[in-house]
């Protein structure tokens, strides 16, 4: 089974989604169940997980409803209100929901850079660990280091780092991203999402630009903590679904089947779907 186990999908009538203004051009409309599936069926992809784009609840609401009649969608990353006094409860009625198996808050957009580590915040990762869900880490490598405090903070909690935390790809500069993923992957509760490399490359990127990244990502976290992504339809402000899955087939061409297929689904179902009891 292949997973894409990073998509969205977004109405722009629903009016929250801050980040997404008329200077993304080709993104700023629109994308649902039908503009996806054709390109899932082309390239042999099974399901997908979902993944909450507003920092609200009406929208994680919403993609719970289109998860629910979408039969490609096997999960949804949400959100919710860490700081909320009752955010355990908040938490436990979302784990209700089979098809929630996760949830993110965009930390990249969150002013305090040190805002994993508050301790008010203690509650709302232990519940999403008690109750077996994942935290979907949207970072840049300025908070790798506060995501390691929270690690320590929160031993229990499973971890999956979207889009390799952002490597600066087109600057060049990755030392500091390098030290940071190996950091990170020192955790064995952290997984790594092989997803939006190619938005944070210029625009005449090539396989050779992502191979150093792959590289090292391989060789920290290992197939069985790697996790494809496709972040559709972000990534086509670069390339085309099409093309990113033939990047990801390049870069993964010398491994062998089972480690192409762990990287292809088998690492997300695992980190995603086996932990709430579903199989896809």
């Amino acid at each position: 089974m292949w997973i894409d186990a990073h998509q969205h999908f977004w109405s722009l009538s629903r009016g929250d989604y801050g980040w997404l203004t008329p200077a993304l051009g080709e993104i700023h409309r629109d994308f649902g169940p039908d503009d996806l599936r054709p390109l899932l069926a082309a390239h042999a992809i099974d399901c997908t997980i979902l993944v909450q784009a507003a920092p609200t609840a009406a929208e994680t609401r919403f993609l719970l409803g289109l998860a629910a009649r979408t039969d490609f969608v096997a999960g949804v990353v949400g959100w919710t209100a860490f700081e909320a006094s009752d955010v355990a409860q908040r938490i436990a009625d979302l784990a209700a929901d089979p098809l929630v198996v996760g949830l993110r808050p965009m930390v990249h957009d969150i002013a305090d850079d040190d805002w994993l580590t508050r301790p008010g915040l203690d509650a709302g990762f232990d519940a999403l660990a008690g109750h077996g869900l994942v935290f979907d880490a949207l970072l840049k490598p300025r908070h790798v280091a506060p995501m390691l405090r929270r690690l320590e903070r929160s031993p229990g909690l499973s971890v999956v780092i979207d889009h390799a935390a952002k490597p600066d790809l087109a600057g060049g500069d990755l030392a500091d991203w390098q030290d940071g993923i190996a950091a990170l992957a020192r955790f064995e509760t952290v997984a790594c999402k092989l997803s939006g490399l190619v938005t944070e490359a210029g625009l005449d990127w090539t396989i050779a630009t992502l191979e150093p990244v792959f590289d090292h990502l391989l060789a920290c976290f290992g197939p069985e903590r790697l996790i494809f992504g496709s972040d559709w339809p972000v990534v086509t402000l670069r390339a085309s679904y099409g093309r990113w899955v033939e990047t990801v087939a390049a870069l993964l061409a010398p491994l062998g089947q089972n480690e192409r297929d762990a990287i292809m689904g088998g690492t997300a179902r695992r980190v995603y779907l086996s932990r709430r009891g579903r199989t896809g």
